[in-house]
C-alpha cells in the first residue's frame, strides 16, 4: 500500500486511481458513484501538509473504495436500493471516520446486491458488477463491486460488509484477500443494517498485511454500537511456528465443485510439507446453517427494513392518495424482489403462528453450530475449508433461482452465526482462468493470528 510522502503525492494517487475507475467502470460496472471533486480535494490537503513537514495518518494520500452501504456525507448512499435513491446521509460511519482520521481518501461508492440481500450482485438496482476475469460472470456478492475494485488494482483496499460471506465470497471469485472480523470488532455504526446479530464490516485488499493495518485502525469499542467489544486486536498476538490446521470432513462431497476439492487438497500437503499437523474431524450440525440462517436472518431483515416507508428520507411513490397508498407503493417500486422475499419469509417466521416452530428451532440450531466450532478448536488453532462450492458462476444462471442462490452460502453463513472471524485467502485459479480463494477460520478474538498465518502461507508458496 503505497503512502503519500516526499516522493509520492497523494494527488498522484488520487489521480491514478480515479483514471482507472472511470476506465473500468465502462466494462464492469463497479461503482454507483465516483468521488472525483472531493478526493483531489483531500489529497491536495495531505500534499500540503506533508510539504510543511505536519504530522499525517499511517494511510495518507491512500486512495480506497467504499461499499455504498457505509453512510458519508460525499455522494447519495444508496445501498444499491431504488428506495434509498435521493438520500444524502448527514452522518459518517464510525469506520469511515477511522479511516479518514488516517488520510485515506474515498475515491468511489461500490455496487452491491440491494441492501446486501444477494450472493452475486446481480440484486443491485443499478444492475450487476462484473467479474474481474470474465465479464460473464458474477463478481460475488454482496460487496460484488469493493472486491473487483480491488482485484482489478483500482485501489489497494475497499471496505465491504459481511452478513453471510459477503466479503469472504466476492474476496474468493475476484483472487483477492477478505477479512470477515469477530463479531462486534469494528463498530457498524453508520452502516446500513442487514441483519444485525450477523452483520460485520470488514476489507478485501490485495495483501494480507495491509489488512492488519486497517483492523488495527478500524477495531474498538464505540458508544454508538452496543455490540462493539473491547479494543482486543491491538493486544492480540501470532505465535510462528507450526499449528494444527482443522479439515471439516463434512466439507468433503460431490456438492462442492472438483477444482474447489482439490485447490482445497493441495493447499493441505502445502501446509504438512511446511510442518503443519492436519487434524481431520466432523461437524455434523453444520448441515443445518443455511436453513437457521435463512430463517434468523431474513426475521431481522424484515425489522431493519420497516424504517423504509417513504416519509422520513430516500424514494417516495407519487401514485399514492392515501398513507396507506404511499406506504405500500413506495415498497412495491423501491424494494428488489429479494428484498421483498426476505422481508415475507421473515415476517412469516415471526408471526405468532410460526414463531415456536420455526425461529425459536433456528436460533437454538444456532446454539448448537456455536458449540460445535468451540469443540472443534479444542482440537487445532484454525480450520480451513471452501468459502464456496462452485466457482463465480455465469450471469443470470441462479438469478430466477433463489434456493440455488441461497446453496451458494452453505459454506460461507456458519461463522456468521457464530460470530467467528473468517480470512479469504487466494490459492490460484480454475482450468478456465477463475479465480479460487479458501477461508481461514479461526475462534473469537483470533483476527490477527488468521491474518498473521495468512501472511506466513505466503511467504512459503
Amino acid at each position: 500500500m503505497q503512502i503519500a510522502d516526499q516522493t509520492t503525492s497523494a494527488v498522484s494517487l488520487v489521480q491514478a486511481a480515479l483514471k482507472k475507475a472511470h476506465h473500468f467502470q465502462e466494462t464492469h460496472h463497479i461503482f454507483t458513484f465516483i468521488n472525483d471533486e472531493s478526493a483531489l480535494e483531500k489529497a491536495r490537503a495531505i500534499d500540503a501538509k506533508i510539504a510543511q513537514g505536519e504530522p499525517v495518518g499511517r494511510l495518507a494520500g491512500v486512495p480506497y473504495a467504499l461499499k455504498d452501504n457505509f453512510l458519508s456525507p460525499e455522494g447519495e448512499t444508496t445501498a444499491s436500493a431504488h428506495i434509498l435513491t435521493g438520500f444524502q446521509s448527514p452522518i459518517t460511519a464510525t469506520a469511515v471516520q477511522k479511516l479518514e482520521a488516517e488520510g485515506a481518501i474515498m475515491i468511489g461508492r461500490t455496487n452491491l446486491d440491494a441492501f446486501a440481500h444477494g450472493s452475486s450482485t446481480e440484486n443491485s438496482y443499478y444492475g450487476p458488477t462484473q467479474n474481474s476475469k470474465d465479464l460473464e460472470r458474477v463478481a460475488g456478492g454482496s460487496s460484488g463491486g469493493s472486491a473487483v475494485a480491488v482485484a482489478l488494482g483500482i485501489v489497494p483496499f475497499a471496505t465491504g460488509t459481511d452478513t453471510g460471506g459477503s466479503i469472504r465470497q466476492p474476496a474468493s471469485f475476484n483472487g483477492v484477500y477478505g477479512i470477515k472480523p469477530t463479531y462486534g470488532t469494528i463498530s457498524r455504526y453508520g452502516v446500513v443494517a442487514m441483519a444485525s446479530s450477523t452483520d460485520c464490516v470488514g476489507f478485501f485488499a490485495r495483501e494480507a498485511a495491509d489488512l492488519d493495518l486497517l483492523m488495527e485502525i478500524c477495531a474498538g469499542q464505540d458508544s454508538k454500537d452496543l455490540t462493539t467489544l473491547p479494543d482486543y486486536y491491538q493486544t492480540s498476538s501470532f505465535k510462528p511456528g507450526s499449528h494444527k490446521i482443522g479439515i471439516v470432513k463434512d466439507f468433503d462431497n460431490d456438492a462442492i465443485d472438483p477444482e474447489i476439492r482439490q485447490a482445497l487438497k493441495t493447499k493441505v500437503e502445502e501446509l504438512q510439507s511446511n510442518g503443519h499437523e492436519i487434524v481431520e474431524f466432523d461437524m455434523p450440525t453444520l448441515k443445518y446453517a443455511l436453513a437457521a440462517y435463512y430463517i434468523i436472518v431474513p426475521a431481522e431483515v424484515s425489522s431493519n427494513l420497516s424504517r423504509h416507508d417513504g416519509i422520513r428520507y430516500g424514494f417516495r411513490s407519487q401514485q399514492s392518495d392515501s398513507l396507506g397508498d404511499l406506504y405500500y407503493h413506495t415498497r412495491d417500486e423501491g424494494f428488489m424482489p429479494e428484498n421483498k422475499r426476505r422481508i415475507m419469509i421473515g415476517s412469516f417466521v415471526l408471526s405468532s403462528g410460526s414463531y415456536d416452530a420455526y425461529y425459536l428451532k433456528a436460533a437454538k440450531a444456532r446454539t448448537l453450530i456455536i458449540n460445535e466450532y468451540a469443540a472443534a478448536f479444542e482440537k487445532c488453532d484454525f480450520i480451513l475449508a471452501p468459502v464456496s462450492p462452485n466457482p463465480a458462476f455465469k450471469l443470470g444462471a441462479k438469478v430466477n433461482d433463489p434456493v440455488s442462490m441461497y446453496l451458494e452460502d452453505v459454506l460461507s453463513v456458519p461463522l456468521n452465526l457464530a460470530g467467528l472471524p473468517g480470512l479469504t485467502i487466494p490459492v490460484g485459479q480454475t482450468a478456465a482462468g477463475l479465480d479460487l480463494g479458501l477461508q481461514l477460520v479461526g475462534p473469537r478474538r483470533s483476527d490477527r493470528a488468521l491474518i498473521k498465518f495468512a501472511e506466513t502461507l505466503k511467504e512459503k508458496a
